[in-house]
């Protein structure tokens, strides 16, 4: 039998085949390959669909939460030592962001239904050096409350989203990307809006910081040759930029598609050794990530795998246990511990059949 992959991004990229080809064609036969047209319009196009006053395009995911805080430190909202309140429960790039321009995390637990940072204990963390709360919308669920912007507010606080797994998600009928002072995205190939290689962008209604990020993402000059900050090279590329304006317009409709695998995984999966994730509503999640919960998860994922089915685990080793920030090995976060230790993500995306999701489903419900 066939394997039911975890993301067939052969077959996902195929659906918009001959216009993929088309697209970088035109990127290809017009001689201009770093900030061209491209660019231009998809970062138009980009901005109007977040609904930000502007989109910046940029080399990754990671460099636009770099971008993000680099200009603040740049225009004096932020300043190296400064605390940045980030979900213990992140990917590791939100960090690192953080690290890099010599802030300080500071790690703060999920909530157990939603996975999201927990608003209570940001209040909680709150100190006179926090300067910024980063919040992140994991799995592709939309993290922003009401509750964490009131506590920005009060306490004059950035309000930095990474939307990286969360394209198109809806907070009351605004976009996530829209929702703080600035964010960050990654089209990675893998994300709901993939590229065909690495990419990024950082949204904001601040023309002041979207000009800053550009300039810092161009060496640091917004004039050919005239360097007036300390910037780094990290661009959108034209081709990239030409595949993303392809997908972007099917984003919503492949988005439906992974709400409605989540919503048989919800009703079809039934063995008591699974615990699945808060139920997917309308608006809220893009379903980038299926995640479920089970004891003996490694269990779980070798006997998926022995009957044909890929499934990731969505992180094996939380940042706090990394070697790289080995001073935080003292730490303990008991929820994002148990997340880490038991996550596993079932495959989910817009190319796989109602007949594979059924497959998944009777396989968990026949595990023992």
């Amino acid at each position: 039998m066939e394997q039911i992959k975890f993301l067939d991004l052969q077959k996902i990229n195929a659906l918009h085949g001959p216009a993929i080809k088309a697209a970088t064609e035109r990127v290809v036969d017009s001689g201009w390959y770093l900030q061209g047209a491209e660019n231009k319009a998809f970062e138009a196009e980009y901005a109007d669909y977040i609904g930000t006053a502007h989109a910046v395009g940029c080399g990754n995911g990671l460099d636009a939460l770099r971008l993000i805080l680099r200009a603040y430190i740049e225009l004096g909202r932020l300043r190296p030592g400064d605390e940045v309140i980030v979900p213990a429960n992140t990917y590791i790039a939100s960090i690192l962001a953080i690290t890099d321009c010599g802030l300080v995390p500071v790690l703060v637990e999920p909530d157990q239904q939603t996975l999201q940072i927990d608003a209570q204990r940001v209040g909680e963390a709150v100190t006179p050096a926090t300067r910024a709360v980063m919040i992140v919308h994991l799995y592709g669920r939309c993290a922003y409350s009401e509750q964490i912007a009131e506590i920005c507010r009060r306490n004059d606080l950035l309000l930095i989203e990474d939307n990286a797994q969360a394209h198109g998600c809806l907070w009351h009928g605004r976009r996530t990307g829209s929702l703080g002072d600035a964010a960050g995205h990654s089209f990675y190939p893998g994300k709901n809006l993939g590229a065909l290689g690495d990419g990024g962008a950082v949204t904001t209604d601040d023309p002041e910081l979207a000009a800053m990020v550009r300039a810092l993402a161009n060496y640091g000059s917004a004039r050919k040759y005239v360097f007036d900050h300390v910037g780094f090279n990290s661009r959108l590329d034209e081709i990239q930029a030409a595949v993303l304006r392809v997908k972007l317009p099917f984003l919503d409709a492949e988005n439906r598609r992974r709400k409605e695998i989540a919503a048989l995984y919800e009703a079809g999966i039934t063995n008591p050794k699974i615990k699945l994730p808060l139920p997917v509503d309308s608006d809220s999640n893009v379903v980038h990530i299926f995640p479920v919960f089970a004891e003996e998860r490694d269990r779980l994922q070798k006997y998926l795998a022995d009957n044909g089915v890929q499934t990731l685990i969505h992180y094996p080793i939380p940042p706090h246990r990394q070697q790289c920030y080995r001073q935080w090995a003292a730490l303990r976060f008991p929820i994002t511990e148990q997340i880490h230790n038991q996550e596993l993500s079932l495959p989910v995306s817009p190319v796989m059949t109602t007949e594979e999701v059924q497959r998944v489903i009777n396989l968990i419900n026949s595990w023992t």
